[in-house]
């Protein structure tokens, strides 16, 4: 764990100096290890395996530079892998570079080009929602953007239930309820619900669709009640 902790921070660090965290967003598992500087008061101390880096670049993307990512990150020993349907990664047997935009209109599965990175990206659901609500966090003397906790959480909720797999849903719902649950411990119950308030209403009940009201409390009674609310 602390071999691929130390890789981020290198990565994390090269990107930053290039410019490109500047036009993305950290989102995925990795987020929960940022939150810690949000959680300071509380036991907070989240357990993260994935090797996947998700960056998510909000559309249009503006910068006008040229950055050839898969040359930065060469010397750290990352490879350029494609994919069957054309999409390109970052792959290192430690960690996985990844970039994603925001799915619009009918949908596409063919890759999203972006000649400003050399790279391309894979078009999903719901990340227009993460690139409206997010934060910058310094952490580990870097400046990165994360989506807001109470963002992620929720998003997480919804997405659970889109996985194809019990053991991918089991995690999506386990890292929602870890963010989510310590944001309740810390004093932020208002942050979750008024980002839960300002969801589309089909989305409130997709979120509300995640949770059991007998294995998710805190989070079930807090998320009913604002329904009831809202009604």
């Amino acid at each position: 764990m602390q071999k691929k902790y130390e890789l981020l921070l290198e990565v994390l660090g090269k990107l930053s100096k290039a410019g490109v965290l500047v036009e993305t967003i950290i989102i995925g598992s990795w987020c929960m290890h940022f939150y810690k500087e949000l959680f300071s008061e509380i036991n907070y101390h989240p357990t993260i395996r994935t090797r996947d880096i998700d960056l998510l670049v909000p559309l249009p993307l503006k910068t006008k530079r040229k950055i050839d990512v898969a040359a930065l990150l060469e010397a750290d020993g990352f490879i350029v892998i494609h994919n069957r349907n054309g999409f390109l990664r970052l792959e290192h047997p430690d960690l996985i570079v990844e970039f994603l935009v925001p799915e619009r209109g009918k949908g596409s599965n063919q890759p999203y080009p972006l000649p400003a990175f050399g790279m391309n990206a894979q078009p999903l659901r719901f990340l227009d929602y993460l690139a409206k609500n997010c934060i910058d966090v310094v952490s580990d003397g870097l400046k990165v953007r994360v989506p807001a906790p109470a963002a992620f959480g929720l998003h997480k909720l919804i997405v659970s239930a889109r996985r194809k797999t019990e053991v991918k849903r089991i995690k999506e719902k386990r890292e929602a309820l870890t963010v989510l649950n310590a944001m309740i411990e810390e004093g932020m119950k208002g942050a979750i619900l008024d980002a839960y308030s300002a969801m589309l209403p089909s989305w409130q009940k997709k979120v509300t669709a995640a949770l059991d009201p007998q294995e998710d409390d805190p989070i079930f009674t807090l998320l009913n009640k604002e329904a009831h609310k809202l009604k």
